[in-house]
């Protein structure tokens, strides 16, 4: 699929409510979506893959990822008004790929999550912002898991990331590096569109090969 069509395709989802500041609850847009999942699936392969979408919200990333062929995506989303967006982007989905699909609606970190085994996990998690280590459990699920990779999204000036892949063995590599915009979401933004500094990482095994490059969007 080219990016074009991915993201006009993801951009015509049910938007993420974004009701709850302390979640960190903000839009993916369609375009960042579509051309990260597209590295993801150059990278990785989806094809047939069991992806796990943590912290899913309305579903973008792991939608994306049915789109291009994953053979199951497990979206887990802790925020009831974001699944029931969720929900409706699912069925709003040829069968096909609705079928393949499962929402669990629960906490990372703080309930016990069925992720069949994925072979693939990705997220942008909550940053810290709000409060302090929030991306700490997402990050946990993921490094204490067997997947092959692991593609985070995360703000630009976060290092820690890193030096907490090492040490559950795991080596890291930036993949994008982009612009993430922030619209007006909640009354304390005011009116104004902001924008801040994102990487997307791959975590991957040692031993495994890394890219010889990045790419910028």
């Amino acid at each position: 699929m080219r990016p074009k069509h991915l993201a006009i395709a993801l951009s015509k989802l049910i938007p993420h409510p974004c009701t709850d500041v302390s979640m960190e609850q903000y839009a993916t847009e369609g375009d960042l979506a579509a051309y990260w999942m597209l590295a993801v699936d150059q990278l990785d392969g989806l094809e047939g893959r069991c992806v796990a979408d943590l912290g899913a919200g309305n579903g973008i990333l792991g939608i994306a990822a049915l789109m291009l062929g994953a053979g199951r995506v497990v979206f887990v989303e802790a925020d009831e008004n974001a699944a029931a967006v969720l929900q409706q982007n699912i069925d709003g989905l040829d069968d096909a790929l609705s079928r393949r699909a499962t929402i669990l609606n629960a906490h990372v970190g703080g309930d016990e999550l069925d992720l069949e085994r994925p072979d693939i996990i990705v997220m942008n998690p909550p940053w810290g912002v709000q409060r302090a280590r929030a991306d700490r459990p997402f990050l946990d699920v993921g490094f204490a898991s067997e997947a092959v990779a692991i593609h985070v999204l995360h703000s630009d000036r976060a290092t820690h990331l890193e030096p907490m892949a090492i040490d559950a063995g795991w080596e890291g590599e930036i993949v994008l590096r982009t612009t993430f915009r922030l619209p007006p979401t909640y009354a304390h933004h005011g009116q104004r569109q902001g924008a801040t500094d994102v990487k997307c990482w791959r975590f991957f095994r040692h031993g495994d090969a890394r890219l010889a490059h990045e790419t910028d969007e």
